[in-house]
Order: C-alpha cells, then sequence, then structure tokens
C-alpha cells in the first residue's frame, strides 16, 4: 500500500492502520502480518476498490484458478455476442475493479474455458477510478478512439455516470445477483437483461 493510500486510509471510520516494522524479531513480524489481515479485512468489509487490494486478491485468485478449484462465470449469452460484435469489426475491452492479472485469470480459467482471445485489451484502477469521468477519457486516448464512439456496460449507476460524463454511451446491465436501483435509474438509463438485447452498428 503506498503513502498516499496509507493516508487516505487514516481518516476513514474504522480504518485498521498498517504499522512500520520497528524491529527484527519473531514478535515483530508477527505483529505486522496480523495488521496486514486486519486492514485486508476492513477494506473487504468496506467493499474498497484500492489497487493494492485488488492485486493482492489477485495473487489468492491465481492459485486457486489454476488448481481448478474456481473457475469464472460467465453467463451464457456473453461470449456469442462477444464473437458476434467482434465478427462485425468492433473491439471489446474489460474495465474492471479487479486487477489486470485478476480479470484475465477470470476469463482464463471461466465456465466457458479459455476466453480471453475475445478482449483486445484490459484496465483496471490504475488508469483511474471507474467513478470518475476522467478514467474514461484516459481508457479512449489509450484505445485511439473518441468516448462518444464507446459503449460502457456497468451494473452500477455511479460508474455510468463517470461513463456519461466523458461523452460515453453506456447501458446498464441487470443480472441475477446485482444491486437494485431506484425508479430514477431505471427510467434514465438504457437497462439491458442479457447482451443479446444490444444492437450495434457494424465498425467495417
Amino acid at each position: 500500500m503506498d503513502d498516499f493510500q496509507a493516508q487516505e486510509d487514516s481518516s476513514l471510520d474504522g480504518a485498521v492502520p498498517i504499522p512500520l516494522e520497528s524491529g527484527s524479531g519473531e514478535e515483530e513480524l508477527e505483529r505486522v502480518i496480523q495488521a496486514v489481515v486486519d486492514n485486508v479485512h476492513w477494506q473487504m468489509s468496506m467493499d474498497r476498490k484500492t489497487t493494492a487490494l485488488k492485486q493482492l486478491q489477485g495473487h489468492m485468485w491465481r492459485a486457486a484458478y489454476a488448481t481448478g478449484l474456481v473457475k469464472g462465470e460467465i453467463f451464457e449469452d456473453v461470449v456469442p455476442a462477444i464473437r458476434k460484435w467482434r465478427e462485425a469489426g468492433m473491439k471489446v475491452y474489460i474495465y474492471s475493479s479487479g486487477s489486470i492479472e485478476a480479470q484475465k485469470l477470470l476469463f482464463g480459467y471461466s465456465t466457458e474455458g479459455d476466453i480471453l482471445e475475445l478482449f483486445d485489451g484490459h484496465f483496471d484502477t490504475k488508469i483511474g477510478p471507474k467513478v470518475e469521468s476522467e478514467s474514461y477519457r484516459r481508457i479512449a486516448a489509450s484505445i485511439g478512439c473518441a468516448t462518444n464512439n464507446i459503449l460502457f456496460l456497468t451494473d452500477i449507476p455511479r460508474e455510468a455516470n463517470a461513463a456519461e460524463e466523458a461523452d460515453t454511451h453506456v447501458a446498464v446491465v441487470i443480472r441475477p445477483g446485482n444491486a437494485g436501483l431506484t425508479d430514477d435509474e431505471k427510467s434514465y438509463y438504457s437497462l439491458i437483461s442479457s447482451f443479446t438485447e444490444l444492437f450495434l452498428p457494424s465498425s467495417t
């Protein structure tokens, strides 16, 4: 965790600080390790989207995916839809609060097999938070595309709002287990429950 993140966390309610290691004894090491564990539990309980936490989760998931204990669950409409989009000349990118490593594990060890070939690139919070419009402008610049030629799919209204502020097209995806939307959000955003509901123009 970097100094800036530690300073930001220290101002939050219930934050668990990680002390600097001040000695070399086993007891001191155990104290620091326990503080790290407690801090991780706190971040998870707060649903924090910090880059450091997502990287740690990525390291843990790597072992679970490699042994077959975990597979990334992919809805059955996703792969056929993406293949159709790519055949029409469109490019598909992933932007997630999960680290790029975690994304590649999920799609590389998915219930649909290894589907990494379907994606042209990956972005995580190193490009910026998903609730800040500037992040979407950076992504557009990175892939050489105008923001108004991008469609962003999300299940989180705050992310949808940030993307819209960057002049990006948005659709909110309704899936089992997702947080509910308010009536205003339901009436404002374009909603889909399956990728088959998207009819995108060919880029060719």
